[in-house]
């Protein structure tokens, strides 16, 4: 199986998000699909499978499968581009999220995702005492997001995660996959972010195009923008082109190829 690490939100390796990207020719069996991705353990590895016209397209973090992630998307166009579509400008890849286009323009790669926007909710005690934080709003969505006052804020939250994983009960959150999404105004873009989801086998992402999802019509509203640009503020950082397009957001970034090589299949069946 040829596999390859791309680093994304960022142009150079050793900082964005390190997406996994495999290239099947036809589906394993789940249980090996997961035990790759445990193996990998990286927050999210990249399943792909050509088909006639397009790419069928599965991510796994390292306990589980999730319904949508932004940078090993990324990375999966990433190397299809750079390797498989020369010529191409756009792929469609097939995931349980729909369609999800992704664009070439020069080396910036512009992903078409759904917008999911966040409904004010009450503000969950067990949120507070997991992020030690005191003067904060809640919004919920496919993930659960915080809003600060400010940038140092956001920077400055330690997480209990043992506690932050007890928000799930509280919350009333479907599934693991869900995470929580902390931002504020930017000092030198538009808003900055921070993302968790112990849940799912992630303290910290990164950076989190899934997030974008929801990050995006939020700020779009309050801002009063349809084109922005963020920062999410882990320790290797990224760099966020976004844009709200109505029903969908586009989400955009650069990326940089840290390995190529090959999994061993008939070893892990």
């Amino acid at each position: 199986m040829e596999y390859y690490i791309v680093d994304v939100f960022t142009e150079a390796v050793f900082s964005g998000n390190p997406a996994g990207v495999c290239l099947l020719e036809s589906w394993l069996p789940d249980e090996i699909l997961q035990n790759i991705a445990m193996e990998n353990n990286l927050s999210e590895t990249a399943f792909l499978v050509k088909r006639d016209s397009h790419y069928d397209l599965r991510w796994f973090t390292p306990e589980l499968e999730v319904d949508l992630c932004g940078h090993a998307t990324m990375g999966s166009a990433y190397v299809l581009f750079r390797f498989k579509d020369k010529n191409a400008d756009i792929l469609s890849l097939h995931t349980q999220s729909g369609v999800l286009a992704v664009e070439r323009k020069g080396d910036m790669l512009l992903m078409n995702f759904p917008s999911r926007p966040a409904a004010p909710t009450h503000r969950f005690d067990s949120i507070g005492g997991a992020l030690h934080i005191e003067n904060y709003e809640v919004y919920k969505s496919a993930d659960l997001l915080v809003v600060l006052d400010n940038e140092d804020a956001v920077k400055s939250v330690e997480p209990d995660f043992e506690a932050l994983k007890r928000v799930k009960e509280e919350a009333g959150m479907p599934d693991d996959s869900f995470g929580v999404i902390i931002t504020a105004p930017g000092s030198d873009c538009d808003f900055v972010s921070r993302f968790f989801a112990p849940n799912a086998g992630i303290n910290e992402d990164p950076v989190t195009g899934r997030a974008h999802c929801v990050l995006i019509p939020y700020w779009s509203k309050r801002l009063g923008k349809t084109t922005m640009t963020a920062r999410q503020l882990s320790k290797r950082g990224g760099s966020i082109y976004c844009e709200d397009v109505g029903d969908r957001v586009i989400i955009g970034g650069r990326a940089a190829l840290y390995l190529t090589g090959e999994i061993n299949i008939e070893e892990v069946r």
